[in-house]
């Protein structure tokens, strides 16, 4: 396959109705799903010291929904996707965050001993 094949089979594939699926009516209500859609290619030839020559290339797409337009009664709602993947992931992340960054407790707190009125007086 020849990069300009690979290129072209990219480009096929990053379109507008990956982004926008085709519309969904029933009972009056019409639903449009979005995604966000990323995409990107490459590729490459050359030749080795023996004279022969070699090449390749390859695309990669990724698509993930991120909500719908919601027509109903005339009136135009964007209504978010919620990915509950992501959400997991970010409090997590957040705890591990925390975790780390506390105060450690010292020898002192947890014993509950204090400190010689001598150290604390200046």
């Amino acid at each position: 396959m020849r990069i300009t094949e690979v290129l072209g089979a990219a480009s096929d594939a990053i379109t507008v109705e990956r982004v926008f699926a085709r519309l969904y009516e029933k009972d009056g209500l019409t639903v449009i799903a979005a995604a966000a859609v990323s995409g990107g290619a490459g590729g490459g030839s050359g030749t080795d010291p023996n004279g022969q020559q070699g090449g390749g290339a390859g695309f990669g797409a990724n698509a993930r929904p991120v909500g719908a337009y919601v027509i109903e009664d005339g009136s135009l709602t964007w209504r978010p996707a919620v990915d509950p993947n992501r959400i997991i992931t970010m409090v997590g992340l957040i705890v591990i965050v925390w975790l780390l960054r506390r105060p450690r407790p010292t020898k002192a707190r947890q014993t509950g001993a204090r400190w010689p009125a001598s150290a604390t007086a200046t």
